[in-house]
């Protein structure tokens, strides 16, 4: 999830390509690229800027949405989740395109310029959570491991009471509002006054008419599961289709003009084929072209069998807006990261069909772009 890390994996892993030039066949509206920075917020970043991109298709309005609020109200989420877990789940700076719609059902959003600029309490400009997490993360453990619990024993020595410290979220939100910045209770925003609830409202967007797809054969197909990865700690659930329907739905609903977040791997680990050889998986690298070495053909066990040896894992949340084809005619999907305008083609990756089929964890969507009879056996 976090940029620095991907970049050190890709440069061991990834293999040289050469310059290719590639001609589009669709291509969705989107807003501008970003650049998440030092912080492990891409799911933060892309679903935002699907957000922004529905906006776009349904009233042709523009919007720059403030990130650093679904990443406020999202780590608070996090931290009382893992309270209530007495510790036993995941606190860290990943999450998924379900935490965004989430905390907007819930909370809201504002726009960027209502809150202080990523980076600037820190003394950076851009998104920087070096410090941040180094304090956040050791703090919300304290308070979810049991080290922060009193146990007074019972009268009848047959149970113990255990309260956790009063007051510890406020301890948790003070120090994701020095590092991120306060939410604000209202705004305003084009001569009007907003609440987040309220500017949410006013987007025009149905938050509920949104579906997670995914494919893996270690839980029946046409059915939903909540997908056993690190960074989703929300456990919401994804609906389960073979890869080739999944990919069917992706492709229909790009050309119909729709965009998608896409939720997968880019890590660039290493993999050993048929022969025993251990070849790289992907070329995902700073030049904007993620694909397979060509003898890799992508199936539906291979996918479930990097799968459950970790070989395949969810790293990296992207949106996919278009689709287009490279000069021998294989078939890319257009995808807007968040690493900011110097990586790739200006911010734009080309990631080849057989990558995307073999690396997707899960796709996220409007529920109009998906014909209910595929959603059947």
């Amino acid at each position: 999830m976090i940029r620095t890390f991907l970049f050190i994996s890709l440069t061991l892993f990834c293999f040289a390509a050469s310059a290719q030039t590639f001609t589009t066949i669709k291509q969705n509206p989107i807003t501008s690229v970003k650049d998440q920075h030092q912080s492990g917020t891409c799911w933060d970043y892309a679903t935002l800027g699907f957000v922004e991109s529905e906006i776009l298709r349904t009233s042709g309005k523009t919007y720059d949405l403030c990130e650093m609020f679904v990443a406020n109200k999202d780590y608070m989420d996090c931290a009382t989740h893992h309270v209530r877990m007495h510790g036993f789940s995941q606190i860290c700076e990943g999450g998924s395109a379900d935490d965004v719609f989430e905390v907007i059902k819930k909370y809201g959003i504002c726009p960027e310029d209502a809150m202080p600029a990523p980076g600037s309490l820190v003394g950076d400009s851009l998104a920087n959570f070096e410090e941040f997490m180094k304090e956040m993360r050791p703090l919300v453990r304290y308070y979810g491991t049991g080290t922060n619990h009193s146990y007074p024993a019972d009268t009848t020595g047959l149970a113990y009471i255990v309260r956790t410290v009063p007051g510890w979220h406020i301890a948790v939100q003070k120090v994701i509002d020095r590092y991120i910045g306060k939410c604000p209770e209202s705004f305003t925003y084009d001569g009007k006054t907003y609440t987040p609830k309220t500017f949410a409202a006013s987007l025009g967007i149905d938050w509920n008419n949104y579906i997670s797809l995914t494919s893996f054969t270690h839980h029946p197909f046409y059915e939903d599961f909540v997908i056993e990865a690190l960074h989703k700690w929300r456990l919401k659930p994804s609906f389960n289709l073979p890869i080739d329907r999944l990919m069917t739905i992706l492709e229909t609903a790009i050309m119909k003009g729709y965009c998608v977040a896409w939720g997968g791997d880019v890590s660039g680990v290493v993999y050993e084929n048929h022969d025993g050889e251990y070849v790289t998986k992907s070329d995902f690298n700073n030049n904007g072209i993620a694909k397979l070495p060509p003898n890799i053909v992508v199936s539906q066990e291979l996918r479930q069998q990097q799968w459950d040896n970790w070989q395949f894992t969810y790293d990296h949340v992207m949106l996919i807006y278009g689709i287009a084809k490279d000069s021998d005619g294989k078939k890319y999907y257009m995808v807007k990261n968040s690493w900011g305008r110097q990586y790739g083609y200006k911010g734009i990756w080309y990631m080849s069909e057989d990558y995307i089929k073999l690396n997707t964890t899960y796709i996220y969507l409007c529920k109009d772009a998906v014909k209910k009879k595929i959603l059947k056996p």
